[in-house]
């Protein structure tokens, strides 16, 4: 396995930011997902059934890498509420491994067992929500969202009790690849408790194996550059999401890491049609993280995450970092808007009268979100497709789209069907296939869909 590079990186912080823990021993280990992709940029894709089976079950360590799995501790804004009493409750970092693109690379898990920060909890993952995190995981690939990847699912033979799911219901464990698992509340468990010499050595590692590029810089600056780092990645990811017409649903402070790749998808939903106030958690009763209130969540998460740092600043006013992610969410978002169209940014003002009125015809509900960017991408819709912006409303819009010019290419296969959507009734009607039948065919049949969707998506 010449692309097999294990690292144990996370063991350079000691005491004080993990504790030992012991996999749950699982009745059954039935795989029902593997991600060969993902596993190749880690030199994991030759490893055998039976061993993938050792290792992503029953957790045995992987060669030269952790010896034993790590639960990382952390607190956190959940709701805009500081919880000290977080942690791992339910997975653990299990490996650390260096991808072929010279990255440091986290294998975490979900579902593997209690740990000293499970609370109440038992530590378990539905199988359901294996499923679901499955599907995200890939679907927000396909889009180019940066995101953990789903490398192994298993089928582990327990029966779960949740009050948000028909109970007893089958359990799994799960296993993502992840460049880091290092979260804005990694700082602020340690800025909460004074520890200065902990918090340094945090910040430190971060830039050691996360920003390389700002290892030169010491004191003040270096805090500086570093949260400016985390700005530019945070306000990427947000208009990734925006773009994508995507819900997190749970966008608290311990669910942001800082190398700006989402990951750890509960509640999540894809609009089925644009809506501002969109929520996916049934438990956002204030619309805290509704679809149109993300980036202003990601501001605020942000400015958390500036509060931690701030007692390693050495007074260097981190304020102005934070004032950037405004003007840095809005080029990104435009950037990606105009490549989910397969078009070019005009570069002057038509680019936000574009995006205006967009999001003004679509506010109607008469055409999907991602039916939308499908019909459009890249040429117009074909006649079949044509009444469907027959509204006034759309009027404005089509001289735009018209004069953008093309950069994209409506040549792949994909294109000469259906969009391929992950709206919340396919996720339920995947659910119910393996749930009354045992029958996997339709999640794998939507994953190769959407990994479909992703190649036309990437050859355009």
């Amino acid at each position: 396995m010449d692309s097999y590079k294990p690292s144990r990186a996370i063991t350079e912080l000691g005491d004080g930011f993990y504790d030992p823990v012991e996999a749950a021993n699982f009745p059954r280990r039935v795989l029902r997902f593997r991600n060969d992709r993902a596993a190749a940029e880690v030199g994991l894709d030759i490893v055998s059934e039976e061993s993938w089976k050792r290792h992503f079950a029953a957790f045995e360590p992987l060669p030269n890498t952790l010896k034993q799995p790590l639960a990382l501790r952390y607190h956190g804004h959940q709701f805009g509420v500081y919880n000290p009493d977080l942690g791992d409750g339910r997975g653990f970092l299990f490996a650390q491994l260096v991808d072929t693109r010279g990255r440091l690379m986290d294998l975490g898990t979900k579902g593997s067992g209690k740990t000293p920060w499970s609370r109440a909890g038992d530590g378990r993952l539905t199988l359901k929500g294996g499923v679901r995190e499955v599907l995200a995981t890939e679907m927000l690939e396909a889009l180019g969202v940066p995101t953990s990847r789903t490398l192994s699912l298993f089928e582990t033979g327990e029966a779960l009790y949740r009050g948000d799911e028909p109970s007893p219901t089958r359990s799994s464990v799960l296993v993502r690849l992840s460049h880091s698992h290092m979260r804005f509340g990694t700082f602020q468990r340690h800025a909460f408790s004074g520890d200065g010499d902990r918090l340094q050595k945090l910040l430190d590692y971060a830039i050691r194996h996360y920003a390389p590029t700002l290892a030169p810089l010491a004191g003040g600056a270096r805090v500086y550059a570093f949260l400016d780092e985390v700005v530019t990645r945070s306000a990427n990811l947000c208009a990734a999401w925006m773009a994508a017409g995507f819900v997190h649903g749970v966008l608290n402070t311990d669910n942001m890491t800082i190398t700006g790749e989402s990951f750890d998808y509960g509640p999540y939903r894809f609009l089925p049609a644009y809506d501002p106030n969109f929520v996916a958690a049934y438990f956002d009763h204030q619309g805290l993280y509704a679809f149109g209130r993300q980036p202003r969540a990601v501001a605020f998460n942000l400015s958390m995450l500036a509060q931690a740092l701030s007692p390693l600043a050495a007074g260097t006013e981190l304020g102005p970092a934070l004032a950037t992610f405004s003007d840095r969410f809005n080029t990104a978002f435009l950037a990606r808007f105009f490549a989910r169209l397969g078009r070019t940014k005009f570069g002057d003002d038509r680019d936000d009268q574009l995006v205006s009125s967009t999001f003004a015809f679509l506010e109607l509900g008469t055409v999907g979100f991602e039916q939308f960017f499908f019909d459009w991408f890249a040429g117009e819709p074909g006649e079949s497709r044509q009444g469907a912006y027959a509204h006034p409303a759309f009027e404005p819009l089509r001289p735009l789209l018209r004069a953008a010019r093309l950069t994209g290419t409506r040549a792949h296969a994909y294109f000469h069907g259906a969009p391929c959507t992950l709206l919340i009734d396919e996720i339920e009607e995947i659910w119910r296939h393996i749930d009354e039948d045992d029958d996997w065919s339709p999640l794998y049949e939507k994953v190769s869909r959407i990994r479909q969707m992703g190649a036309a998506f990437a050859s355009s």
